[in-house]
């Protein structure tokens, strides 16, 4: 794991929590399901450029998966 895969993946995870918490309240299960992928997709990719690229297809889900 490089620095640059870590602090993707805290971004990512950050964004990935305020993606659960948003999805609870609401009831949106595209937002939740989108940050739970968010919190634990970093520990099971680890390309450089691959980690960005999957968290900002997740991080796009709910813009396109509305419940």
């Amino acid at each position: 794991m490089t620095a640059s895969t870590l602090i993707w993946g805290v971004l990512f995870g950050s964004i990935g929590v305020a993606y659960m918490m948003y999805g609870k309240r609401r009831k949106r299960n595209g937002a939740f399901y989108a940050g739970l992928g968010l919190l634990v997709y970093p520990y099971l990719i680890s390309g450089t450029w691959l980690v960005p690229l999957v968290g900002i297809g997740l991080v796009l889900v709910p813009y396109f998966y509305r419940d």
